[in-house]
């Protein structure tokens, strides 16, 4: 299995997934252009994805849909409330939409995706566990907090991609007003680069063996800084650290570990 994201941030989130003879995407928050121009780039061809899994319906995560799904009438798979906020805001996906229930595998053929619930400020918001070719990966982005549940669907995980958003100093002391900072620092706003490094931590002890850093922001992270803050989280471990692009192309191995 292979992870491939396209874009993570505030500005769009994307990913590819193949594995078990199927490929889906995890979120159109790009435009369409982008979308096929990423996946011409591995050698994807849009007609051939089993599917479209929404995690939310910011805009940053669905942006791309409605043009995308004009172009190539792929099932669009999201939770109950979710799909039906897609419903009023793009119409002409209604005819794709497949409500799925979080907790309830589905089965691709030999490629086996589970909604799980994160908490964001939605009315409902998911990441995925994703199995095939004997491996698990699990993405989880946008949650202000990880909850003991989250935690059962990491557990196992060969390759996660998970949330480093803000460096707390930065968010506190930057220009956004207050809302937006309590917002985000909430429960159901964003992970910090402490509380990603708390979750890598755990994820490594428990043998992941590879950890993606998404979704951080442009005005409160630096890479750099982000990387610099969860490596010290992964000490003594052999898990490898990789950055998702705002946009561009990364591509992560997801296969059974032993670290």
């Amino acid at each position: 299995m292979r992870l491939t994201v396209f874009a993570s941030g505030s500005t769009g989130n994307c990913a590819l997934v193949r594995g078990g003879g199927r490929a889906i995407l995890l979120d159109a928050g790009i435009s369409a252009r982008r979308i096929c121009a990423a996946l011409e780039s591995v050698a994807v061809d849009p007609a051939g994805l089993d599917g479209i899994f929404i995690t939310h319906e910011h805009a940053d995560h669905v942006s791309g849909l409605s043009v995308f799904t004009k172009r190539y009438p792929l099932p669009v798979y999201a939770p109950g409330t979710v799909a039906g906020a897609l419903r009023r805001s793009f119409p002409g996906v209604c005819p794709f939409l497949e409500d799925i229930e979080p907790e309830r595998p589905l089965s691709l053929g030999c490629m086996t995706v589970t909604a799980f619930p994160t908490s964001h400020d939605t009315a409902q918001s998911v990441g995925y566990r994703i199995e095939a070719d004997g491996a698990a990966l699990v993405t989880a982005t946008d949650t202000g907090c990880v909850t003991p549940l989250m935690l059962r669907y990491f557990s196992g995980a060969d390759t996660a991609l998970i949330e480093a958003n803000h460096d707390e100093a930065m968010l506190r002391n930057g220009p956004y007003p207050a809302y937006l900072k309590r917002r985000i620092l909430s429960d159901r706003g964003h992970l910090s680069n402490a509380e990603c490094t708390w979750l890598a931590a755990v994820l490594a002890r428990q043998g992941t063996g590879r950890i993606v850093l998404g979704h951080l922001s442009k005005n409160n992270n630096i890479p750099s800084l982000a990387r610099r803050t969860v490596i010290r989280g992964l000490e003594g471990t052999r898990t490898e650290l990789f950055l998702a692009p705002e946009l561009g192309c990364l591509e992560v191995e997801v296969s059974p570990c032993c670290v």
